[in-house]
């Protein structure tokens, strides 16, 4: 699909930073309202887009402030596509297991859930590595 299809198309690049979390909770709320969807739909998006970036810090740059996150929101008619790219450590989502929820209550843990909650919020999720050692996420939500 080309550019022209698009409603519209936005970009946001930050520091990977957690002071810059607020930022982009603020700019994927904006673009997704925009397109229409409800607020119960915006909170799922935000949270989810909110974890893959937290992923990004704690564990591709190792809460390094130094590197750089891009996030690109694409929407259709139908279709909102982000896109999160870094240069961080290189993430293989397949090594992480699908929790078993009943133990990890009982274990009292906290965290370790971000990869679950992404898919269980998100329409499609796709962890892919680019050329340049970029690694990138792209999180899709179709308006019903």
């Amino acid at each position: 699909m080309n550019s022209a299809n698009y409603i519209f198309e936005k970009d946001l690049s930050v520091k990977s930073t957690t002071d810059n979390l607020a930022l982009i909770r603020e700019f994927t709320r904006s673009s997704a309202a925009e397109c229409g969807f409800s607020e119960e739909t915006v909170g799922k998006i935000i949270l989810a887009v909110d974890e893959a970036c937290t992923n990004i810090i704690k564990h591709a740059y190792k809460y390094s402030p130094d590197g750089n996150i891009t996030i690109n929101i694409k929407f259709d008619q139908k279709k909102f596509n982000i896109s999160i790219t870094d240069e961080g450590i290189h993430f293989d989502p397949s090594r992480v297991p699908e929790p078993d929820l009943v133990e990890y209550y009982k274990q009292k843990r906290a965290g370790g859930l971000g990869v679950f909650l992404i898919k269980k919020l998100m329409d499609e999720v796709k962890y892919s590595t680019l050329s340049g050692n970029k690694n990138q996420v792209v999180l899709v939500k179709y308006l019903s």
